[in-house]
C-alpha cells in the first residue's frame, strides 16, 4: 500500500489523501519512490477545481516529484539512481507525483545534480525550473546586466522568487513587482534592487510608454504583460510563462515594430529533454541555495489540499515542498 492525493470526479468533485495498492500504478518503464513534490499554481487549480487541468479521471495530483528509483527497464536508469520530474502532463492525463510511488516514463527524467537534495530540488520546482527557462532565454536574445533593469512581475509568487534570486545572482538590476507589498523586505532579501506595486502595471494602459526595462520575466498575462511591453526599451526582450492575472493580451503592435521588441513563449511542460538538463545545470550552480532556503516552507502531504486553497488565494509566497514519504 501506498499514500496519494486523489482527485475524484463522478456525481461531485471529491479530493483526499487515499492508501493505494500496487495494482494501481500507473504505466511507465521506471519505478519510483517520490521523497518529495511540489505544490504548484496549476497543482492548485487542479486540487481546487478551479480550472479544467484535470483531463482524465480519477487523477493523482502532482506535476512534480524527486527522489529514488526502486525499480527499471530502461538501461538510462537504475535502481537508487536519483530523480527530477517536471510536467509532460503528469497530474493532467497521466497519475501525478503527490504520491509516495509511482511509475514514470525514463524519457522525462532529469537525474539529479550532484549538489542538490531532493528537498532542494523540490523546492526549485516547475516554478524554479520555469524561472530558469526563462532567464537562458534573454540570455540567448542578447540581455547581459550592462543593458539595464529587469522586470519581473509575480515576484512572490514561485517563479518570480526563483527569477528574482538567480537575475541578482547573475549581476543584473532586478525590479519587482507584487500586490504584497509587505512582502517587499522577503524581495530585496532574494536580490531586488526595488520593489513596485502590481497596480501600476495591472490596470489598462497607453500602447506606448516610457522606455524602461532591457528584459522582463512575466508569470502574469492580460493588462501586466502588456504594461510591460508598452514599457520595454529598445531591442528589448520580455520571456512570457504565465496567466496568473488572465490569459489574454490586450496590446498593440507597436513595441515590436517600433522598438524591435521580442516576445517569447516559456514551456516548461514539454520543454526537451536536452532544455530541461541545461536548465537543471544551470540551477545547480546559478541558484543561491540560501536565497532558495529563504523562499521554501515544507509541509505535509495531508496539508496540500489547506495550501492548495490558500495558494489559489494569493496568500502564499515562495515555494511549497510537499514531504511525501
Amino acid at each position: 500500500m501506498y499514500k496519494a492525493l486523489v482527485l475524484r470526479k463522478d456525481d461531485e468533485f471529491k479530493v483526499a489523501v487515499e492508501s493505494l495498492q500496487d495494482t494501481d500504478l500507473p504505466e511507465g518503464d521506471v519505478e519510483v519512490q517520490v521523497a518529495y513534490s511540489t505544490l504548484n499554481y496549476k497543482d492548485a487549480l487542479a486540487i481546487t477545481n478551479t480550472s479544467p487541468v484535470v483531463r482524465k479521471w480519477p487523477m493523482v495530483a502532482g506535476i512534480d516529484g524527486a527522489g529514488v528509483v526502486s525499480a527499471s527497464s530502461h538501461p538510462d536508469w537504475k535502481e537508487g539512481d536519483l530523480f527530477i520530474h517536471n510536467g509532460w502532463g503528469y497530474g493532467e492525463t497521466h497519475w501525478g507525483l503527490l504520491a509516495e510511488r509511482s511509475r514514470v516514463a525514463a524519457s522525462g527524467l532529469v537525474h539529479l545534480p550532484k549538489n542538490l537534495s531532493a528537498l532542494q530540488a523540490m523546492a526549485i520546482g516547475t516554478a524554479g525550473y520555469t524561472a530558469m527557462l526563462c532567464v537562458m532565454a534573454l540570455e540567448k536574445q542578447g540581455l547581459n546586466p550592462q543593458k539595464g533593469e529587469v522586470l519581473v512581475t509575480g515576484a512572490s509568487g514561485g517563479v518570480g522568487s526563483v527569477a528574482v534570486a538567480l537575475l541578482s545572482q547573475l549581476g543584473y538590476s532586478v525590479t519587482a513587482s507584487t500586490g504584497k507589498l509587505s512582502q517587499s523586505d522577503y524581495l530585496k532579501a532574494l536580490g531586488a534592487k526595488e520593489v513596485i506595486d502590481r497596480s501600476t502595471l495591472s490596470e489598462p494602459g497607453k500602447p506606448f510608454q516610457k522606455e524602461r526595462w532591457a528584459g522582463v520575466v512575466d508569470s502574469v498575462g492580460s493588462h501586466t504583460l502588456a504594461n510591460a511591453l508598452a514599457q520595454c526599451a529598445y531591442g528589448a526582450t520580455v520571456a512570457a510563462c504565465g496567466l496568473a492575472q488572465g490569459m489574454d493580451l490586450p496590446s498593440t503592435v507597436m513595441p515590436f515594430i517600433l522598438r524591435g521588441v521580442s516576445l517569447l513563449g516559456i514551456d516548461s511542460v514539454m520543454a526537451p529533454l536536452a532544455l530541461r538538463q541545461e536548465a537543471w545545470a544551470r540551477l545547480s550552480k546559478d541558484l543561491d541555495l540560501k536565497k532558495l532556503e529563504q523562499m521554501t516552507q515544507v509541509i505535509a502531504l495531508e496539508e496540500v489540499v489547506t495550501y492548495a486553497q490558500k495558494l489559489r488565494a494569493g496568500q502564499v509566497k515562495g515555494r511549497l515542498v510537499v514531504k511525501v514519504s
